[in-house]
């Protein structure tokens, strides 16, 4: 039987790219108000994020400069959104 490997949406951008990866492993997660990126804080999801970018760079980038932007992009999310108000139970 054939099979086809689905492929990732073309992005822009490298770090688009690697939003779009670790949103596809589930590392991070889009606040439903306000759209901004939160940090899951899942290790086994960034790690396969690091695992994606390591062997299915974007074409013409390099596999070290691929996870230096996915690490970057996690270094740089949050875990709650910055919009969203506290809890004030």
């Amino acid at each position: 039987m054939l099979m086809i490997k689905e492929r990732r949406p073309a992005v822009r951008t490298l770090r688009g790219w690697a939003l779009s990866v670790l949103q596809e492993t589930h590392a991070i997660r889009e606040c439903e108000e306000h759209g901004w990126a939160q940090d899951r804080a899942d290790p086994l999801a960034r790690e396969r994020a690091i695992q994606i970018a390591r062997q299915e760079p974007p074409v013409g980038v390099s596999s070290d400069d691929a996870v230096a932007e996915v690490q970057d992009v996690l270094d740089s999310t949050g875990d709650t959104c910055p919009e969203c108000s506290p809890d004030s139970d």
